[in-house]
């Protein structure tokens, strides 16, 4: 007999209705599967739930579940994007904190010999409101790449609020990103993210036109193509992605941050493909990895069987505004057991309502992203009971 919840409709004649599971759990590979993609899991930070700490002060980590959490995706062939967006980096994860998360996962994974980590740098211990100059944000640039260099980490630079206040144009840009480069021991990992993601992000690049943004963005790669392993374009559009993918520098890899269209630009086409770097990675990790590797085997039928019905469900998580998609993330992570609470840093797990996670539950089972479905079930009435739901 399949298992079955009360959940929440759109019907406002019979708002909540039965709805049976029917998905079958995906295991997580015993192992890493063999892949012909380098494929990076941006990774969500546990949470402390009995810390006194108050929202906007330094962020209070279960570091056991969440260093747990990234042996399981490392686990499965995925490697690291640590301290990045997903792990709510300037939404509740300050950098000191991030430094430490940084420090505590590169320690810990030493024993995963395959383990692939890169760490975000940024600005952020620079509020934007007080950069006054490029200088102001060439020296905080400086001091987590400096920081993480010491921990032998590699660098994904990220976006940065505060040179999006301060530049004044392209030549800005490529003045700090010249800089940055110049001065960095391994190659990087570049980050071009939306202002979907982050509207304090509008007009990187020195242009609200794309055309333009792009040309300044392949000027500065094109320039410092040993400096640049890739570049992660976080736009949720294929076309652009596909752009700037075929203008790159035969040495620098695309990986794709669209966690709307990843099935598609992974494959990739005859000119090129993606690999990838993702959020959505976080939450459908088990189906990324048998993907990958029936991608690897050139099974393309089982590749698309495998990730095509994730694709509902990182729409739905990453809907508008999409800065808020660490909440289906973490809500996933909950609903499977890899915590025992839904509490994110800052309060975060308010920021989306209910419809929302009754609608993220029916896609992960129907994708068999509930790994556990008797647990998941007495987890989402739990939940529902919270909003005077009758389960």
């Amino acid at each position: 007999m399949p298992l079955t919840i009360d959940l929440l409709t759109s019907d406002v004649a019979r708002p909540l209705q039965k709805y049976s599971l029917t998905g079958e759990p995906l295991l997580p590979p015993a192992k890493p599967l063999p892949n012909n993609r380098i494929a990076l899991s941006a990774a969500h930070v546990v949470a402390d739930p009995f810390s006194a700490n108050q929202p906007g002060s330094t962020a209070a980590i279960d570091w056991d579940k969440t260093l747990q959490y990234r042996r399981y995706l490392l686990q499965q062939g995925l490697g690291i994007a640590e301290a990045m967006d997903t792990a709510q980096r300037g939404m509740g994860l300050d950098w000191a904190t991030a430094l430490e998360l940084i420090k505590r996962t590169l320690e810990d994974t030493r024993d995963i010999k395959h383990a692939v980590i890169y760490s975000g740098c940024g600005t952020d211990q620079l509020a934007a409101n007080d950069a006054s100059s490029l200088d102001d944000v060439l020296k905080a640039y400086d001091e987590q790449h400096s920081a993480i260099d010491k921990l032998d980490g590699r660098v994904i630079l990220m976006a940065s609020r505060a040179l999006a206040r301060v530049a004044k144009g392209a030549q800005d840009y490529k003045r700090v990103y010249r800089k940055v480069l110049a001065d960095a021991r391994q190659p990087v990992i570049l980050h071009w993210l939306g202002d979907m993601f982050d509207p304090a992000l509008t007009g990187y690049w020195g242009s609200q036109q794309f055309e333009q943004a792009l040309e300044t963005c392949l000027e500065i790669i094109h320039e410092n193509p040993a400096k640049v392993d890739g570049i992660k374009i976080s736009l949720l559009d294929k076309e652009k992605e596909i752009l700037l993918r075929r203008r790159l520098p035969e040495s620098v890899k695309m990986y794709t941050g669209d966690d709307f269209n990843y099935p598609e630009l992974i494959a990739g086409d005859e000119q090129g493909f993606s690999h990838a770097l993702l959020g959505i990675f976080d939450a459908i990790a088990p189906a990324a990895s048998h993907a990958l590797a029936a991608l690897a085997e050139g099974d393309m039928a089982r590749y698309h069987a495998l990730l095509d019905p994730t694709v509902p469900l990182a729409r739905l998580i990453f809907r508008s505004p999409t800065q808020y998609y660490k909440t289906g993330v973490v809500f996933l992570a909950y609903l499977n057991g890899h915590q025992d609470h839904f509490i994110m840093l800052g309060g975060q797990q308010a920021m989306r309502p209910l419809p929302y996670f009754c609608e993220i539950f029916r896609l992960a089972d129907q994708a068999g992203l509930l790994s556990d479905p008797t647990l998941a079930v007495a987890r989402m009435k739990t939940f529902l009971g919270l909003y005077g739901v009758d389960v």
